[in-house]
Order: C-alpha cells, then sequence, then structure tokens
C-alpha cells in the first residue's frame, strides 16, 4: 500500500526474495536478472528447498479444487512456486523430468486460510487510547513462535494475523504465508508494488468498553469511531487537494495515514462484532464512510442475515465446540455459516487462535457440515472464501494453474475427526511433513513443542 509522501519502489531484483506472487516475480525477474544468495547463508530447510527440483508431480490422490471439479484418481502438477496442472489421471501430462508424488488413497486440498489468527507472539495498542491505527502489528511478530509451526500441522498456510479486539481499532493487520523465513518480512504477502498486505483491526461491544479514555458505553464507541474518520476524511481532501505539490501537503500524520487508506480501500476493516445490534451499528458506520469491511465472529449474524446480505459485507465466522465463553456469544449457533449462505454472504471461517487451536481448523467446516453447510461450501470457507476475504483470490484458495502451489496432503475425509494432515506444502516447498519426528512433535504436543510463545490475553486483566 503506498503512502502520498513516500515513493518506495521494489527493486525489480529483489521481487521474488520479498515474496511477490508467481505472476509478479516473473514480471519482475522479465527487466533484471534473479537474485542471488550464497548457500553458505541458508539455513539447511533452505539448502533444501534450493537443491529442490522445479517439476512435482502429486499421482492418484483424490483431488478437492475448491474451485469447482473433484478429481478421483487425480493429478496435481506443481512448477516451482506455481500449479502447473490439475486434473484426472491420463488428463494431465506428467513430464518424465518431474519427481512423482505416489499419493493413492489419500486426499489434496487448498491450504487453509485463517483470515483471524493472534500466533507469533502478538502485542498491538496498549491502554493508552482505544483508537490507534498508527500499530503495525508485524512490529511484535516473533518468526521463530512455534504457533507457526501448530498451524502449518493444521494444514494452513496463509493467515492474517491481528492485534486483539479491546480496542475500538487496535491497529494494522499483516497477512502472511507461512514460508520458512528468518525474519517477518520473509512472511509478507505483498501487492504488485511491493508493499506488505494488510487490513485495520477494529471492534465493539463489549470488549472495548472501560473506563477513561475508553468509551463507557456502545453509543459513545460508535461516536469516536466517526469522529477518528472524520478526521481521516478532512486529511485526504486536504492530501487531495495538494495535488502532489510537497509544499501543499499536510505533515505526516501516523494516526490518519492507514484510515485514509481505508478511506480510499486500500485496507480492509476487520471487525470484532458478536451482538445483531452491534453488528448493524457497523454496516451504519461502514455506510457512511464507505469502507470495506469484514464483519469477524458475528455470534448472531443468523438473527441479521438478511441486513448483512443487503450491505454487501462478508463475515469471518468462528464456532466453538465447548461450553462457556461471553454473553454476547450466547446465542452463537453452528448453522449461522448456513444460514448466511443461504441470504448469499460470502463467508469464511477463521480460528482466533487460541480460541480455536489451528492443528483443529477442519472442524470448523465439520461442524458447518453437521449444522446443513454443503460440503463444498464449507471447504471453501476453509480456503477460497478466506483468500477472497484478503483480497488474494486470484493468487491462492484453490487449486488452479497459475496459482500459488499451497495444499495439503491428507490421509482421509477432510471433515472426518480421524483425518490427520500428513503435509503442508507452501508455494511448492513442503513445509510440514508428519513422517518428520520434528514436525510431527508439534502436531501432536511434548515437551519442546511450545517454544518461543507468550500468552495472548487481549481482554483478560486489563491486557
Amino acid at each position: 500500500m503506498t503512502h502520498p509522501f513516500r515513493s518506495w519502489t521494489l527493486t525489480l531484483a529483489a521481487a521474488a526474495a520479498l515474496g511477490l506472487p508467481a505472476a509478479a516475480r516473473a514480471a519482475a525477474q522479465a527487466g533484471a536478472a534473479p537474485p542471488t544468495r550464497s548457500a553458505a547463508g541458508l539455513s539447511p530447510a533452505r539448502l533444501d528447498e534450493a537443491a529442490a527440483p522445479a517439476l512435482h508431480a502429486f499421482i492418484g490422490a483424490r483431488v478437492h479444487t475448491a474451485a469447482g471439479p473433484v478429481y478421483d484418481n487425480g493429478v496435481l502438477l506443481v512448477e516451482g512456486a506455481t500449479i502447473r496442472a490439475v486434473g484426472r489421471s491420463g488428463e494431465v501430462e506428467v513430464p518424465p523430468d518431474a519427481v512423482v508424488h505416489e499419493v493413492r488413497g489419500k486426499v489434496l486440498i487448498p491450504g487453509l486460510i485463517c483470515t483471524h489468527s493472534h500466533i507469533g507472539g502478538i502485542g498491538g495498542a496498549d491502554r493508552s487510547a482505544p483508537i490507534q491505527p498508527d500499530v503495525r502489528i508485524h512490529d511484535s511478530l516473533n518468526v521463530r513462535d512455534s504457533g507457526f509451526k501448530r498451524a502449518l500441522a493444521g494444514g494452513l498456510t496463509t493467515l492474517n494475523v491481528m492485534p486483539g479486539s479491546g480496542h475500538l481499532l487496535s491497529g494494522q493487520t499483516i497477512y502472511l504465508k507461512l514460508r520458512d523465513g528468518n525474519t517477518v518480512e520473509e512472511l509478507f504477502v505483498r501487492d504488485a508494488a511491493g508493499e506488505p498486505m494488510g487490513g485495520i483491526k477494529m471492534a465493539n461491544g463489549t470488549n472495548p468498553i472501560g473506563s477513561a479514555p475508553f468509551p463507557g458505553t456502545r453509543g459513545k464507541s460508535a461516536a469516536l469511531v466517526r469522529k477518528q474518520f472524520i478526521a481521516a476524511q478532512e486529511y485526504m481532501a486536504k492530501i487531495d487537494a495538494a495535488a502532489g505539490d510537497p509544499d501543499k501537503l499536510p505533515g505526516r500524520n501516523l494516526m490518519l495515514e492507514p484510515l485514509v487508506e481505508v478511506l480510499k480501500g486500500q485496507r480492509v476493516v476487520h471487525h470484532h462484532t458478536h451482538r445483531h445490534d452491534d453488528i448493524v451499528t457497523v454496516l451504519r458506520l461502514a455506510e457512511e464512510f464507505g469502507f470495506r469491511v469484514v464483519l469477524h465472529h458475528v455470534s448472531e449474524g443468523w438473527k441479521v442475515a438478511e441486513e448483512i446480505a443487503a450491505a454487501g459485507a462478508a463475515c469471518s465466522i468462528i464456532l466453538v465446540d465447548s461450553p462457556g465463553g461471553k454473553l454476547e456469544a450466547v446465542d452463537l449457533l453452528m448453522r449461522t455459516g448456513a444460514v448466511l449462505d443461504e441470504a448469499g454472504v460470502k463467508f469464511a471461517y477463521h480460528t482466533d487462535d487460541w480460541i480455536t487451536d489451528s492443528r483443529l481448523f477442519l472442524r470448523m467446516g465439520a461442524l458447518g457440515v453437521r449444522a446443513g453447510l454443503s460440503r463444498g461450501t464449507a471447504l471453501r470457507a476453509l480456503t477460497l472464501h478466506g483468500a477472497e476475504l484478503l483480497d488474494l483470490g486470484a493468487r491462492t484458495g484453490s487449486l488452479e494453474p497459475g496459482k500459488d502451489a499451497d495444499f495439503v496432503v491428507l490421509d482421509g475425509d477432510p471433515f472426518s475427526v480421524y483425518t490427520k494432515v500428513l503435509e503442508t506444502w507452501v508455494e511448492g516447498v513442503k513445509r510440514f511433513d508428519r513422517s518428520d519426528p520434528q514436525d510431527r512433535l508439534y502436531a501432536e504436543g511434548g515437551f519442546g513443542a511450545g517454544h518461543d510463545q507468550e500468552p495472548y490475553f487481549c481482554c483478560y486483566g486489563g491486557q
């Protein structure tokens, strides 16, 4: 995302190293030589990656593309970081130099996408103010946090990592691919200009209510948000009036610049909201200021599904399979997904990890199916729909030629509680292998599996 005060151009030779999508990498490399890096600077995992053959053929599995077709005895052909072909055995030509992976009896699905995660040791906004758009969650992330390994063990390949919901606006979110990275920058999902992609995290209801300077009521919560967006509108008008003249531009304002991006549609608002009246308040604000919004949690979304559909909003929902929780979620239903789907609302499931451990994410789709959702829609709610909610639908979320090679190998039905993730691949690189004892430790737990973790309590004990 670009800012009016700076023009940062990604060097063509750095495009691949910085995690651009396959198409952008190819475009960048068309004008410059690819970047080089000495083998001595690579970890053992990266040495394996560098030496890996460019072509992989996965043969014989049941392939769920999430884009429509399901292929029994299917073939998935991966070239580098990209899907080259997918189809039935005999219809997809396997080049003689491809490494063949015999996966008969297994199931292939797209990499899972979590639109709402808190792994990585997040630390966003503090208690100094209820609205803090200047906070960037990636400035707090620890790429060595074992939560990322747990996510891979659950088949997740793409995350929207967010600050908590104890503020009206707790900061900027970050979209990550679970590559092997030494720094968080290597996990960034970047746009065509090379900028890291992410949204803005907002919340209403009981979580952000508190003593001053936090609002004491739901009405005051909305009033504070309106005041901040009006300030952002005025700031944007000054930028537009300057017409690029640096002498006329207002001074930089880190509190308002992210909201200008929201007003321009460059950032999506990811909005925590549970009760039906709180949901409608968010829709009212989105209409007033014209911002794009994904409604998160929506425990009572089934009560206002038609209103959500009429507003054109999407939803990122959670299912809780054990009793307890907060009063706002007392009317949460397992059939919320089915109700939203029937109303024409696009939705995805999320983990809200730790609320649902990332290793159990497939359970969300299974619970949705139990409550009346079709199996195809349930799988898309774990994959393609999540990608689309993050503006990544053209790059990942389904097994289609030209998309990133993000996929999972399962040993059974995706919605069976007995099914295990065997392998997770991110952009053509195997990032989890259950047959590897170290990877299996993260899948099953045990001594050493919880390293580099910090507890996340966004809304308890004044945290």
